[in-house]
């Protein structure tokens, strides 16, 4: 079956055989994939009314367990936003019932955000939605296919993940 980073290949090839254009094949199908993932992002998490960046914010704080809440701080290092930027949001799912702010009662002058209950129900409905989309993106690969493909993109992003500072 051919897609159309074949056609692109094919064209460079053709156009600039003095080059090796075989990292195309892996990294614009990396590419290309990664914007029908930003799409079914989006759906799973529009029909829950959350935008992709509440959906980071609300599942940080439902992975960190009962009673799911986090500091500022830690969102900020989760989420790889600014700390205004966080501010930000943290006041609007806030004003959306989704999360609360508490004092931090290991520091007087510091924060917990919270994960409200209706938060949490947001959170795990969008992801189940979320899931069941990846699902279907992954559904012509077997269960062997999944875990070799996981273990070959592992090798290629922790290097990035893993970068001190």
């Amino acid at each position: 079956m051919e897609d159309e980073v074949d056609r692109l290949v094919a064209a460079w090839r053709r156009e600039r055989p003095d080059l090796d254009v075989e990292p195309l094949e892996v990294l614009s199908r990396v590419s290309r994939l990664a914007r029908h993932l930003d799409r079914a992002r989006r759906l799973a998490f529009s029909e829950h009314q959350l935008e992709p960046w509440e959906f980071d914010v609300l599942t940080a704080l439902r992975r960190a367990g009962t009673p799911y809440q986090l500091s500022p701080g830690q969102l900020l290092t989760q989420t790889l936003v600014t700390s205004g930027t966080m501010t930000n949001r943290i006041d609007r799912l806030a004003k959306k019932s989704l999360v609360e702010r508490l004092p931090d009662p290991s520091d007087r002058r510091g924060v917990l955000v919270r994960l409200t209950d209706t938060g949490r129900d947001r959170a795990d409905e969008a992801l189940a939605g979320l899931l069941a989309q990846e699902r279907a993106i992954l559904g012509e690969l077997s269960r062997t296919q999944r875990g070799e493909l996981a273990g070959l993109l592992r090798q290629l992003t922790a290097p990035f993940d893993n970068v001190p500072g």
